[in-house]
C-alpha cells in the first residue's frame, strides 16, 4: 500500500469519523443479539478479500501493547532475559503499559512479514479486533483502527449497511 493510499484512508475515515461513532454508541446502547456473530462473519469476509501483507500499516504506524506474557514468550524466543527484551525494544507508555521505543515495528521485514510472528504479541495476534466479542466495548480502539487498516474500515463499513438492513 502506497503513502498516498494511507492518507486516503486517513481521510476517508476523518470524513466518515461521525457516522461511525454514531453507529458504536448506537451499537453500545442497543447491540443487536446476533452482533458477535454478525462481526465474525464481517470480518472472515473481508479477510478472506485482504491480505495485510500488502500493506502492514499497522506495523508501520503504530504499536501493540506488550503483556507479561508477550514478554516472556519474545524473551524466550530471542534467548534473553524480560529484562534484557524491554531495555532492547520497549518502553513504558503515559498508561503504564509497555510498548514500543520505536516506529516502525522492529520485527517488521521488507516484505512486510513479521520476523517474530508465531511469537507476536496478542494485540497483534487480534488486530484489528473487529471479530471480537461484545465489540461496541471496544468504541475508541475501533475508531483508532479504522484510520490505520483499510480492512477495519471497510468491517464498520459494512457494519453500517448490515444493522440499517
Amino acid at each position: 500500500m502506497e503513502e498516498a493510499d494511507f492518507k486516503e484512508l486517513k481521510e476517508k475515515a476523518k470524513q466518515r469519523n461521525k457516522a461511525h461513532k454514531k453507529l458504536l454508541d448506537k451499537l453500545s446502547k442497543r447491540p443487536p443479539k446476533h452482533l458477535d456473530t454478525l462481526m465474525v462473519e464481517l470480518h472472515e469476509e473481508e479477510f478472506r478479500r485482504t491480505d495485510c501483507l500488502d500493506c502492514a500499516n499497522c506495523c508501520k504506524t503504530t504499536g501493540p501493547l506488550f503483556t507479561r506474557r508477550d514478554i516472556e514468550r519474545l524473551s524466550k524466543h530471542f534467548r534473553v532475559k524480560p529484562t534484557a527484551f524491554i531495555e532492547q525494544y520497549l518502553r513504558i507508555d503515559e498508561d503504564q503499559d509497555y510498548v514500543l521505543q520505536q516506529l516502525p515495528c522492529p520485527f517488521l521485514l521488507e516484505d512486510n512479514r513479521c520476523s517474530v510472528y508465531d511469537h507476536r504479541p496478542k494485540a497483534c495476534r487480534e488486530f484489528p479486533h473487529t471479530d471480537r466479542k461484545n465489540f461496541p466495548q471496544i468504541k475508541s480502539l475501533t475508531m483508532k483502527n479504522v484510520a490505520i487498516c483499510p480492512a477495519a474500515f471497510r468491517i464498520v463499513e459494512a457494519l453500517e449497511k448490515a444493522v440499517q438492513n
